[in-house]
């Protein structure tokens, strides 16, 4: 097995696009590459401790390639926005991959200038590859949120303009 973590705004949006997946072990909803240890969701969320929301995904490469982790997390953001994602805004919304050995490092990169050179974006690609920090593990109401709350969930996910922007920009993208 080997693990892959991915920031892409809201975490509760970056599960369900991966879970169910041949090969996808498991995803856990946290925070990572901040400087506060053990942070609580209450912290994060002002934007001061240094974290991304992001979501941790233990996978085995034989059934699902690395490469497959990477083309289903771009279509899942808006690359070019370094304020947050959609209506979440601050840092601790912006987008990353964090890779976990060299292989996963030369894969983002060049996952990245493939996205920077497709001309779907006008704005340049500002979604960072970081080397993987300290991950934490967000808080048990938060695992699995779309499935435990799902009208809240798809009520937020609506008025959060990430559909909409989806199919806007990255279906186009697949024809």
């Amino acid at each position: 097995m080997q693990v892959a973590t991915f920031a892409g705004g809201c975490f509760w949006c970056m599960v369900s696009p991966f879970e169910e997946l041949p090969g996808i072990e498991s995803i856990i909803s946290g925070y990572t590459g901040g400087h506060v240890e053990n942070p609580a969701y209450e912290e994060v969320k002002k934007g001061t401790t240094g974290h991304y929301e992001a979501v941790k995904i233990t996978f085995d490469p034989e059934l699902f390639p690395y490469q497959k982790l990477l083309d289903l997390f771009w279509p899942q953001i808006d690359p070019t926005d370094d304020g947050g994602q959609f209506q979440d805004r601050g840092p601790q919304y912006r987008t990353a991959i964090f890779f976990h050995n060299e292989d996963q490092k030369q894969q983002a990169l060049a996952s990245k200038e493939k996205v920077a050179a497709s001309g779907i974006f006008k704005k340049p690609i500002v979604t960072k590859i970081l080397p993987a920090a300290a991950f934490y593990p967000a808080e048990e109401y938060h695992q699995d949120f779309h499935k435990k709350n799902p009208k809240h969930y798809k009520e937020d996910r609506k008025q959060s303009g990430r559909d909409e922007f989806i199919a806007e920009n990255w279906k186009t993208a697949s024809k």
